[in-house]
Formats: C-alpha cells, structure tokens, sequence
C-alpha cells in the first residue's frame, strides 16, 4: 500500500504540475516521511526544486501547486510548510489499509522487483582455509549473508560465493606446520618456527596424519635442516630478525617439498581438505550458505592466469622490468605499478586476482559485490585498473569495506591471531552467546564502522538486548494470537479471519502511528539495497518492536467488542509478519516463546 500510495500522491501533484508549470512537467516528484509526525505523512519540496528556474517565490509556487491537486479520497489535508513544502495527511483508513496488506501478502510484504532479475554475485569471507574462523570473519559472514537475503528481497538474482585460496603461501606454510608437529610423534623435533601455525587444531590434523599412515612421511631432522638458514635470537624483532625468519620458514618448505617429493601433495590435500570442510561446517551452523566455493588453484589450471596476463600485454598494459612483468596500475590511479609475474616466473596473487574477476565478468554477472577487509581499502583501484585495461567495465563491480569486530569479554579485548593460536573462533562465540545474537549483533553498525562486540549484552535477557527486544515482541504476537484463536473457537466454533477485520475501529494515536511503521518496510528494503546497508533493517526492527511494545503495554488487546479486538489482533498480526521478514533477511529466527 505504501508503494501505491506514494505512487498516487506523485500522481496528484504530477498533474498540478502539468497546469502549472506544463514546461517542468518532466521534472522528478520526491515524496519523504516527515520527521515530526505533525509535519503529516509525506512531504514534498518540489516548488522549492522550481523556484529559481520559474524565478517565483517557493511558498507562493507551492500554493499555487496545492490549488491544482486533484481531490483523493486518501488525503485528508493538504497544507503548505516551512519554506515551501507541501504535506499530505492521509485519512486513517489509508493508513491502516497496510495492515492488509501486509497479512494478504505474508512473507512477500516488502519485497520489490528493483533488481529485474538481474544477476548479482556476492562474494564474501574469502579467508585462507589456514585454521578456525575466528570472530573477526564472523562480521564479514553476518553482513555478507544479509546482504545477499536483502538483495535477493530487492529483486536481484544473487550467487553467494566463497573463492577459496588454495594455491599460495599460506596453504604451504599450513601444511609444513602440521607436518613438523607430525614428526614430534616420531622424535624428530626441531625449533617450530614462530611464524608458523601454532594452534591446537594443527596438532589435531598431525595426529590424523600419524594415524592413517603412521610413519609414512617421517624425515630425519638433520635431513630437512640441511642448508637452511638459522633462526635469529627470539628476542629480535627488527626488521632483518623478521626477513630471516621469513627466509627460515620458506627454506623449510622448500626442504618438505623435496624430501617428500608426490607426497607432499598428500599432506597440502589434507590439511586444505580438514580446513576447508571445517570452514563449510562453522559458516553453515552460523546459518551462512554459499552457491559457489571457487579454487583459486582452477585459475592456474585452466590457464587463466596467463591468459588474463597476456591479454593485458596485447593492451600494451603491461611492461617489464628486472625480468619481471608490470601491470601498468598507475594509469588507473593506483600509487604504484604492480607486479603480475615475479622474475622466477611465478605469478602474484594480484595476478590471480585479476583472473578471478575476469571470470566473474566471463559468467555473465551483470553486477559484482566484493566483501572485502578494511585492511583492503587501498586494493580497489588497482583491481578496477585492471579491469577497465581488459576493456571491462569497472562500475560492474562494487566494493563494501567491513572493519573488523572487537570482541570484548570480562572487559578484556581478546585476541584474534590466526598463526598464534591465540584467537577466539567463531564457533565458541556462537556457542557462547548463540547463533542469532551473533548475527544481529554483527549488523548493528554499518559494515565500515568500528564495531565492539559487547559479548555480556548479547547473552542478557532484558529489553537493552536488541534482538531479545525483538524476539520478545514476535513472541508476545505469537501468544496473543493463540489465545484470540481459542477464544474465537469457543465463542464461535472457528477463528473469524484477521484479514477481514474492520480495521476503522483503530482510531488511537499509537494505532495509526504503527500501522505508518509498517508502511515503511518496503520503502526502507528499496533503500538498505541501495546502499548496502542491512544494518537500516536492524535499526528498524528495533523501532518497530519497541512502539509495538509500548501498544501492547497500553491497550488490552482482547478486549470484550469483538470487532475492536479483531482489528487489534489484525495489526499485531502484521507486526509479528513484518518481524518475521526482517529478521529473515537478517538470517535471526523468530521464537514462539519466550
């Protein structure tokens, strides 16, 4: 209702328009919700937009606007404002009218078809498979699931999809860690490094490992320290300390290769295998669901890589320099070149990130959202660089930066260090707090802001928890209904339909002011797509959960006048359906009971 009766007003004043200003007739129509519930319900600034094209005095366009615009029997006053807005007040009946729509349509209430159908793929989390998700990759999770459920509401046809990092450094440095904590059960220890995994989790795979081939990949220490480089003083953190161990560790995966030779591949198999489902587990009881989890590795595979590389040659985009090749980036804006193929012929990770956007290019997604880290932010021209030299358009893609949470438990800021050990994973925050007060509370500020999880008002069950708020109202809705329902039932046999409730008996303030609540659901789903910001759902809920309670507080629903108590009913009803959507998009469930 609140589509069309937008519609029908931007319809009235397009033909006061016509009679005054017939030449300005093309001109947008912008109807918005006054703050001040005196101010009526829409408002419209179209005499000011005009004023100094048609060189008139705004009030005075305005009231000559207001004379033209036709008789509705949805308005019940019309009046000029301020320093030329023209206000609409709707009659109650077309403010209540929502509340059936809101039943006829259910679970449809709110959705839109501004997307057409087109196709959007969102691309979110992305973490190395190197350990347990930890809570900072539980906000990127939260806000790319809802992201995805707010634009498939907004008419876009979404593939949710992970690209799984399976051909760098980091799946080398996970293998090799486990397979010396492997060695340990055999007695051929040697100082860990301090800059491989450290976790308990790597020590479990060691332990698969040792018991499904037992001392199948066993080397001798002597053997795999041969010709390394040592190890500096642990007390050394300067920046020749860090290079050396750097070059420490990558000798030491260059010795596992080689001594392990084809079975090698067994032990970086496994580990990316055990993480990688471990990861798939955690987001799917986290209510997080891909379509597509892409290989970084099928890039290379295909052939893509040097595909993607040597078509930016043939653009002329790249050059080379100390016998590597240049990405000509700052063309595009970029700070500096980058490199695409090292000197030893092996391609950057930027190289293959190139190539895993032309793919997403090559599969026909006319829209592309990428979910990246803050950390991240700089990464964006050079990556749309590379796009417009492969002749694509870049405005194809998009970009939402999320900051990582904070978590803060015993007033303590916990840390979350994935080659540590020392990290508090996402799996023990949901146990600790549950899976719904996880996922709202990650929304609860723009992706890009700062966001302190504050774990002791999750887990509390007073009305300052806003989703216990929430929940609680759904539930109270839940209630009042089973009880209108055996009331109804014993009284008349059936339960008369809410839809046909005589809704004119809902005359008070706080009546007519949450019926226009729910009138804006579609309106605010139109504009968290736009601005990818499902965080505007969370804020809302809240509002709404809290004028509903302070109805419920004020006014007997089940009250002797049948009539006055199916209409009541019939708006609590909507209530509870446009909670119901809401938290849907924000993946929270809805309790009966609380």
């Amino acid at each position: 209702m609140t589509q069309d009766i937008k519609t029908h007003l931007s319809d009235l004043i397009r033909v006061a328009l016509q009679s005054v200003a017939p030449d300005q007739a093309h001109t947008a129509i912008v109807l918005d919700r006054p703050k001040q519930i005196a101010h009526g319900d829409f408002a419209c600034n179209l005499a000011m937009q005009l004023a100094r094209s048609m060189k008139r005095n705004p009030r005075e366009l305005a009231q000559l606007l207001l004379s033209e615009i036709p008789q509705s029997r949805f308005v019940g006053k019309t009046e000029i404002a301020g320093a030329g807005f023209i206000n609409f007040h709707l009659l109650p009946a077309a403010k209540l009218e929502v509340v059936r729509d809101i039943l006829a349509q259910g679970q449809s209430y709110g959705r839109s078809a501004q997307g057409g159908g087109r196709k959007l793929q969102i691309e979110f989390v992305s973490a190395n498979p190197t350990g347990p998700l930890h809570v900072g990759h539980g906000r990127g999770a939260a806000y790319g699931a809802s992201l995805a459920n707010l634009m498939a509401y907004a008419g876009w046809d979404v593939t949710r999809e992970y690209y799984v990092n399976d051909a760098g450094r980091q799946m080398d440095i996970l293998a090799l860690s486990t397979w010396l904590r492997y060695l340990e059960f055999y007695g051929e220890l040697l100082p860990f490094p301090p800059n491989a995994y450290q976790g308990d989790y790597v020590s479990g795979m060691a332990e698969q490992m040792r018991i499904a081939h037992d001392g199948k990949f066993v080397r001798a220490v002597a053997d795999i320290l041969c010709g390394t480089p040592g190890l500096p003083d642990a007390a050394a953190v300067d920046d020749a300390a860090k290079a050396q161990r750097e070059a420490h560790l990558d000798a030491l995966i260059a010795r596992a290769k080689e001594l392990l030779g084809e079975e090698w591949n067994y032990v970086h198999s496994h580990v990316l295998s055990e993480q990688l489902e471990d990861c798939r587990n955690d987001l799917e009881e986290f209510g997080v669901h891909y379509d597509v989890w892409f290989s970084e590795m099928s890039l290379f595979d295909t052939g893509l890589v040097a595909r993607c590389v040597a078509r930016l040659a043939a653009a002329g985009q790249i050059y080379e320099q100390n016998g590597a090749k240049w990405f000509k980036s700052t063309a595009f804006g970029d700070e500096k070149d980058r490199v695409v193929q090292r000197d030893n012929g092996l391609y950057t990770y930027f190289a293959s990130d190139i190539a895993y956007h032309l793919n997403k290019y090559e599969r026909g997604f006319e829209r592309i959202i990428n979910i990246w880290g803050a950390d991240h932010h700089g990464y964006t021209a050079r990556v749309k660089g590379a796009l417009a030299a492969l002749g694509l358009d870049p405005d194809v893609l998009d970009v939402a930066l999320v900051q990582f949470a904070v978590l803060y438990r015993d007033g303590q800021k916990a840390s979350m260090s994935t080659r540590s050990g020392e990290f508090v994973t996402l799996r023990t925050l949901r146990e600790e707090v549950g899976k719904d007060a996880c996922r709202f509370f990650y929304v609860l500020r723009k992706s890009d802001q700062h966001l302190d999880f504050d774990l002791d008002l999750a887990k509390s069950q007073t009305n300052e928890n806003p989703v216990y708020y929430i929940q609680y109202a759904h539930a109270r809705v839940c209630s009042l209904l089973a009880q209108w329902r055996a009331g109804a039932e014993s009284d008349a046999g059936a339960p008369a339909a809410l839809a046909d409730a005589d809704l004119t008996r809902l005359d008070a303030a706080h009546e007519l002011a949450l019926a226009a609540k729910l009138s804006e659901f579609p309106e605010l789903v139109a504009a968290t797509a736009s601005e990818l910001a499902p965080h505007m759902i969370a804020f809302y809920l809240k509002d709404l959960a809290g004028q509903f309670h302070s109805y419920y507080n004020a006014e007997r629903m089940l009250v002797e006048d049948a009539a006055l108590k199916d209409a009541r009913v019939a708006l609590a009803a909507a209530v509870r359906q446009v909670i119901r959507n809401g938290l849907a998009i924000l993946g929270v469930s809805c309790p009966q009971s609380m």
